[in-house]
């Protein structure tokens, strides 16, 4: 991942709606949530979230797909993955065995 990519990324986690959205779908797993769910767990209008989960995706940490009526979301775990390997490469020194990571 380069820096542009990062910035975006953590500027899309960077308010406090998304960043709701970005761990429930985390704790969630690949089968994710319908829109109407996330909206009601976190109390927000539909029209809000949809902004909300939009920018995610465009950050490459959420992914949608549609199933009949809902549409769905989940963690892109391969945009997680990109973003915290980013945030680590350099931990201890370049020993990350030393932090733990």
């Amino acid at each position: 991942m380069d820096e542009r990519t990062a910035i975006i990324a953590l500027s899309a986690l960077a308010q406090e709606h998304r960043l709701q959205v970005f761990r429930m779908l985390v704790h969630e797993g690949p089968t994710g949530l319908p829109a109407g769910e996330i909206a009601a767990r976190i109390g927000a209008a539909p029209s809000a979230l949809s902004f909300h989960l939009a920018h995610l995706e465009r950050a490459g940490l959420v992914r949608a797909w549609r199933v009949k009526q809902q549409i769905y979301y989940a963690v892109q775990v391969e945009g997680m993955r990109l973003l915290l390997a980013f945030l680590t490469e350099d931990c201890c020194q370049g020993q990350p065995e030393l932090c733990g990571v």
